[in-house]
């Protein structure tokens, strides 16, 4: 009687997976080639932006930033235990002693570097100078 109860409970948990996968595959998003829409807004040491916009696969800004160097965008920086650390944009270097190269995701500061800071479709970050007061 109890091994008809599990095979019972096996089964009913089986098919409950079964429908879960079902429902999954019939709803998920399609992957396409640029299907992540960024806006990189560029804000530099006297206050001018630079707007850029790249349609990607990218899973992290890093790999998104590479591709906007067709449009005009430049960056470099140091490896670091945390990742890319970006000094220079579009050829100005912030000394990091009075001002560094601040980066925005959706208004918020972004918790991550370049190389392990995620994107998702509808991004806007930004690149800011800031000074260090």
């Amino acid at each position: 009687m109890k091994n008809r109860k599990y095979l019972y409970m096996i089964a009913v948990l089986a098919a409950v997976i079964a429908l879960m996968l079902a429902v999954y595959s019939a709803n998920k998003p399609d992957v396409t080639v640029g299907s992540k829409a960024l806006a990189v807004t560029v804000t530099d040491d006297g206050g001018y932006e630079t707007q850029y916009f790249v349609n990607t696969e990218a899973e992290y800004l890093k790999q998104a930033l590479d591709e906007l160097e067709e449009q005009g965008f430049t960056y470099s920086g140091e490896d670091g235990d945390y990742g890319t650390y970006v000094n220079t944009v579009n050829g100005i270097k912030a000394d990091n002693i009075n001002a560094y190269w601040a980066f925005y995701v959706n208004g918020e500061y972004c918790n991550y570097s370049i190389d392990f800071q995620p994107v998702y479709d509808g991004d806007v970050f930004e690149i800011v100078y800031e000074e260090i007061k």
